[in-house]
């Protein structure tokens, strides 16, 4: 079959013929429908986002049809609609994701992680996958689903709502997501509507990006970031939850100005790849008590939600703009997909 392989840290991403995958203990082979190709993938490849699990079949997550699985898989049958979330967790804090870069825990890896990416280092950039059964989700119904290449936008939307669900429930709430303007902001915006936010208020830089989402509903706020702490803040809030979703950032400045957006009792949570410390007054978060927590992928549970939430029509997918891409020129489809943001992105239909 064809796959997108990388052989050695030295390698770009290559159209490969590859053996097709052969099942095995605890496994289950899926036939790709299509894979949402994060903005970013160049920088995973060049090794810039952590360590790739070399030689391997790129890519962490896709929408599959299931085609055969081991005895030992009860929860699934071959013709099921899948959707595979790449994170495969061992417990005590040892998690990975396959085909990709990424480790749970303090993210610094250990003996178990690396067995672990031994046993399951392939990922789902190719016509057909392995996939380990605690990554795989059932999305029941989904094989009415007209439009795969969409439904691929899944994976950063169950990321997006475990962050929005780490404050508690959104119905009557003021939220506000920064970084807004990326992809999984954008996840986040579509998210926190379809979970009855009162106000959501879309934070970036973009004005073009900012104009979209404003066209989401009345009830989305923008602010364009002007890089002073106070104005980006009263900007912002009052706010009862701020989601984090930028990327990485020179200063912790537009992070802690989410914080000062906070009403009282208000919850901040990190989704993002912001690489800096933040300096939280002490005696602020105390009589504010106020909230900071993290969140990093998401579960089962989560995705299931957010699938019903699809599936009911309450998250409409029609406000997305896919772009669609195939196996043949993997450089060109990097290319694209670092060059899409917001409710754009690249989705690779095998």
């Amino acid at each position: 079959m064809r796959a997108w392989t990388v052989a050695s840290p030295d390698d770009g991403v290559r159209l490969s013929d590859v053996p097709p995958p052969a099942l095995r203990g605890g496994g289950v082979v899926v036939e790709v429908l299509a894979a949402h190709l994060p903005a970013y993938t160049k920088a995973v490849v060049s090794g810039n986002r952590g360590g790739l699990p070399l030689p391997l079949v790129l890519g962490p997550s896709c929408i599959g049809r299931v085609v055969a699985v081991t005895p030992d898989v009860f929860h699934l049958a071959p013709g099921d609609i899948v959707l595979d979330t790449a994170l495969l967790d061992a417990g005590g804090g040892d998690e990975i994701l396959v085909g990709w870069v990424g480790l749970g825990g303090s993210g610094a890896g250990s003996e178990r992680t690396d067995r672990m990416r031994t046993v399951w280092h392939d990922g789902v950039f190719a016509e057909r996958a392995l996939c380990a059964k605690e990554t795989l989700v059932r999305l029941p119904g989904a094989e009415d689903h007209p439009d795969p290449a969409r439904l691929s936008f899944l994976p950063w939307l169950g990321i997006a709502a475990a962050g929005l669900h780490a404050a508690g429930p959104l119905a009557g709430r003021d939220v506000a997501i920064i970084g807004a303007t990326g992809q999984l902001g954008g996840a986040a915006v579509l998210t926190a509507l379809a979970e009855g936010a009162a106000t959501v208020t879309a934070v970036g830089r973009s004005t073009s990006s900012l104009d979209r989402l404003a066209e989401l509903g009345p009830r989305v706020r923008t602010h364009r970031l002007t890089g002073d702490r106070p104005a980006d803040a009263a900007g912002i809030g009052p706010v009862d939850v701020v989601l984090d979703a930028l990327g990485a950032t020179p200063t912790a400045d537009v992070t802690m100005a989410a914080y000062d957006s906070l009403r009282g009792r208000g919850t901040l949570v990190l989704v993002g790849g912001v690489r800096q410390n933040l300096t939280i007054p002490y005696a602020d978060l105390m009589h504010r008590r106020l909230t900071v927590r993290g969140s990093w992928m998401s579960d089962t549970e989560t995705v299931t939600t957010v699938w019903n939430l699809i599936r009911s029509g309450l998250l409409d997918l029609s406000a997305l703009d896919p772009l669609t891409v195939g196996l043949d020129d993997p450089a060109a489809a990097l290319d694209l997909a670092e060059h899409t943001t917001g409710l754009s992105f690249v989705t690779l239909v095998p």
